[in-house]
């Protein structure tokens, strides 16, 4: 997987249609808003198989369980190398913890900050020192 030349612009145009669309589990949840900044930014969508297949986050950890992954940054290391946070740069994916059960929001690395689909929707930003995991695109 390789970003296209101009994979900056098509990054924050991405930002900026999104902006503004609600948290739907399986429509658009963090996982698949990672997934469409990995889109933006090469033109590979590694989740259209998921898009649309369930409604909470039961269901997608199910789906992604019956093919081996415990959970969506699982599946993202899957795909792309995965890195120390420390090494993450613009436009590569983070992976937040979000409870003690393991589970991450996934969200698009932006200089020392994260930007993240925020739960009552909207994008939101939090420091990369609270990436637990990071994914090269």
């Amino acid at each position: 997987m390789k970003r296209h030349s101009f994979w900056r612009p098509s990054l924050a145009d991405y930002f900026s249609q999104v902006q503004g669309r609600p948290f739907v589990w399986g429509s658009f949840d963090c996982a698949l808003f990672a997934a469409g900044a990995v889109e933006a930014m090469t033109g590979v969508d590694f989740a259209q198989g998921y898009r649309g297949a369930y409604t909470t986050l039961a269901g997608g950890l199910r789906l992604l369980r019956a093919e081996g992954f415990e959970t969506h940054a699982d599946f993202a290391a899957a795909h792309l190398v995965e890195i120390h946070p420390s090494q993450a740069q613009v436009g590569d994916i983070a992976a937040i913890a979000v409870s003690d059960a393991g589970l991450f929001a996934l969200g698009a690395v932006q200089g020392a900050r994260v930007v993240f689909l925020r739960p009552e929707g909207g994008l939101g930003t939090t420091d990369l020192l609270q990436a637990e995991r990071a994914f090269r695109v």
